[in-house]
């Protein structure tokens, strides 16, 4: 007598609902994870060692090393209003705003 052997296949329905529930199950973990430990979605405006500068009479700015002063044509932005993310308010603010070259701060002219 010949006996055969059934297998058992999940439905396609089935193994789509599992495929969903595992790739919710790794999202949830992941936005979890990040509001843990403090993720932040925002861009830096420096890497870590680093600080940001501005140049005098215009808007560039650019990142310098931790313990190194600021390249010619640079200088540190004034205290309390050094940008920390891009788009945050200083960053937006010295958009249109700068440093000349008594220190003092100005807009900048339309154009410039």
């Amino acid at each position: 007598m010949r006996t055969t052997h059934l297998l058992h296949r999940p439905s396609t329905a089935s193994a789509v609902r599992t495929g969903r529930s595992v790739r919710g199950l790794v999202l949830g973990c992941v936005a979890a994870a990040a509001v843990l430990t403090g993720c932040s979605m925002e861009e830096a405006t420096c890497g870590g060692g680093e600080y940001p500068v501005l140049s005098i009479g215009g808007t560039g700015s650019a990142c310098v090393p931790n313990g190194e002063e600021p390249p010619e044509g640079y200088t540190r932005y004034p205290e309390g209003k050094v940008p920390e993310h891009v788009g945050d308010k200083w960053d937006t603010y010295w958009q249109t705003h700068t440093v000349d070259e008594h220190g003092k701060v100005v807009e900048v002219p339309a154009g410039g």
